[in-house]
């Protein structure tokens, strides 16, 4: 099937014109709207809970203001997820099992399909709605089409022709089983690679109406695998012109709601606050342009929006409001945070535990990766409400010493002694609490090695990993692109109204 000549392909698929993949995606995702609004909202906890810091006075909307308003947010969040997230996908809609909705849906569905059965199982058969089915059919696959495929558009037409076909049935001379087999040929033209055995597996089905069912159901996720395709296809153009979409669409809300940037004030005041009396010095980096004391320089709003992005790595998330232009972002900050506080533990654990060991085990690759994946497969579940540190760490500790000693042991160096292992596993399991050294130490570090990344600008070759970070160095840096990645292209859309609050606050220090 994929040998077709008139296939689409990606190639091809990616010389049309950009304003076709435009309509192309407006049309895919409408029905995905509701589930990533969701996505924004179960991300974004702290908007229902905290009351917000007036700047300006309330002002009465109407009905429409509030609709046309929440349009553009979702529309907003939609085309950032999609330049953002390159592994945004349009997913097929499940409905949880038992759910009213599902089965008023198993009802009506087989309440159809169970009169398209009847009217098939008449004599004559009487063939209303197979006709129906056969028109939306045909309205799908040529839905598929490119405007380049005219032979397809063309055979589609002649042998869908509803018309035709309606004389057919009248006259007895209807073979649905026909119309079927070029319909699941054409479906085996047009589909991806990845659904060739599902409309393969059509060919096996005799009877008219489970065949019908599951040609719709192939289709539903032929419909999903095009939306994907469109999205792929104007991602590039939409990441040109997405930051001034963004920032057009941010500022049709705060236009309504002129309030809207309260939080993003408080939080760069408050980084503004801490560079100027090193509040946090020993935990984040001031940057060049800090202040050591109220009449030293004024730090530089460069140096205080990268410091005010660091802040949001150890935020309060259940307790404080998210600024409203990270706001779409939460959820990433959220995993990003969590991600690192793995790695903090995980560093501090290795780092414990080789500078116990001799020098000829630390030093050998294959152990020093060994041990490292066993404790972060036992801290795997760190994310999770369930989930016990000090547990954790009492069995990471048990198992890194025996560990030790097997190799000390394969080494022929001198075992671990009894009072030995335990030091050992009392640093480790000391590690659980966040003011143990060790694990402020790595703490540092890490957001040390992030703030000197973020004030390079994104250039290559990284900043050196400070010292004791060596094990988790592969880890910490894909972490520190993702974190630049998202902090850059956020600069890009709000670099105007960040630098507009920074003018008046950094006069006022």
């Amino acid at each position: 099937m994929s040998e077709n000549p008139d296939k689409p392909n990606i190639n091809e698929a990616g010389k049309s014109k950009s304003n076709d993949s435009e309509q192309d995606l407006e049309d895919a995702v409408k029905g995905s709207d509701a589930a990533l609004q969701k996505t924004v909202k179960s991300g974004s906890p702290s908007t229902q809970r905290v009351q917000r810091p007036h700047s300006s006075p309330p002002r009465f909307v109407t009905v429409e203001e509030l609709l046309e308003t929440a349009k553009g947010v979702t529309n907003m969040a939609l085309a950032h997820e999609i330049v953002v997230n390159g592994d945004f996908r349009i997913k097929p809609v499940e409905l949880p099992e038992d759910s009213l909705e599902k089965r008023v849906k198993e009802i009506v569905h087989k309440a159809f399909w169970d009169c398209l059965s009847v009217q098939l199982s008449e004599d004559p058969p009487t063939y209303d709605h197979a006709i129906k089915l056969v028109g939306e059919i045909k309205e799908t696959l040529l839905s598929f089409l490119l405007p380049g495929h005219t032979r397809l558009r063309n055979q589609i037409t002649e042998v869908l022709d509803l018309d035709l076909i309606k004389q057919e049935a009248e006259n007895g001379a209807l073979d649905i089983s026909k119309l079927a087999e070029f319909i699941i040929g054409m479906m085996g033209t047009l589909c991806a690679p990845a659904r060739d055995e599902e409309v393969k597996k059509l060919k096996d089905i005799k009877e008219i109406v489970p065949l019908f069912r599951a040609i719709f159901s192939v289709l539903d996720l032929m419909k999903v695998d095009m939306a994907n395709f469109a999205i792929t296809s104007i991602r590039p153009h939409l990441m040109q012109q997405s930051v001034e979409y963004e920032r057009k669409k941010f500022q049709q809300v705060l236009e309504k709601q002129p309030n809207s940037l309260d939080f993003v004030t408080q939080w760069l005041e408050e980084a503004a606050e801490d560079l100027l009396n090193q509040k946090y010095k020993s935990a984040l980096p001031a940057g060049g342009g800090a202040a050591g004391s109220g009449d030293g320089p004024t730090p530089n709003p460069v140096a205080v929006q990268n410091y005010a992005y660091l802040k949001l790595l150890r935020w309060d998330h259940l307790r404080r409001p998210f600024p409203e232009t990270v706001l779409m972002d939460q959820a990433r900050f959220q995993e990003l945070q969590l991600q690192l506080e793995h790695l903090t533990i995980l560093g501090a654990v290795l780092l414990v535990t080789f500078s116990m060991a001799a020098p000829g085990i630390s030093s050998q690759a294959d152990f020093a990766e060994k041990l490292k994946m066993i404790v972060k497969i036992l801290l795997t579940d760190t994310h999770l409400p369930s989930f016990h540190l000090k547990d954790a760490l009492t069995t990471i500790g048990e198992k890194v010493c025996l560990e030790v000693s097997s190799c000390l042991a394969l080494c022929g160096l001198t075992p671990f002694t009894m009072e030995k292992e335990a030091v050992l596993k009392g640093q480790i399991q000391a590690v659980a609490s966040p003011d143990d050294p060790i694990r402020r130490i790595m703490d540092s570090r890490i957001l040390i090695f992030l703030e000197s990344y973020l004030a390079s600008g994104h250039q290559k070759p990284l900043p050196t990993v400070p010292g004791g970070l060596g094990p988790v160095q592969k880890e910490l840096e894909e972490v520190a692109i993702k974190f630049v990645r998202l902090v850059n292209y956020n600069k890009m859309v709000f670099s105007p109204y960040y630098d507009a609050i920074l003018s008046k606050i950094l006069v006022r220090s």
